[in-house]
């Protein structure tokens, strides 16, 4: 028997769970419990409470997912100033 197609959705993190879960609204408008996936957190990417986010959830159970995804921010996505007066740490 094959393996079900997971479904991607895209949403937003509006609270930080216990226990390394997250709580996320759906562009949809549903909200669900999600964990961070594996290669996330072997990899170190944090994820904070209103960052944009891409969830896999299984059509089995739609109430729970596994984040997948931290999309960049907006804001940081252009060239830093050179920091000027600063030493480089060591």
């Amino acid at each position: 028997m094959a393996k079900e197609e997971l479904m991607q959705f895209d949403g937003l993190v509006i609270e930080i769970l216990p226990d390394a879960r997250y709580r996320v609204q759906l562009d949809q408008g549903h909200e669900i419990v999600a964990y961070t996936a594996g290669k996330m957190k072997k990899n170190r990417i944090k994820t904070l409470a209103g960052d944009r986010v891409t969830v896999e959830m299984s059509p089995y159970d739609l109430e729970k997912g596994r984040l997948v995804f931290r999309h960049k921010d907006e804001r940081s996505s252009g060239p830093r100033p050179p920091m000027r007066g600063q030493f480089r740490r060591r």
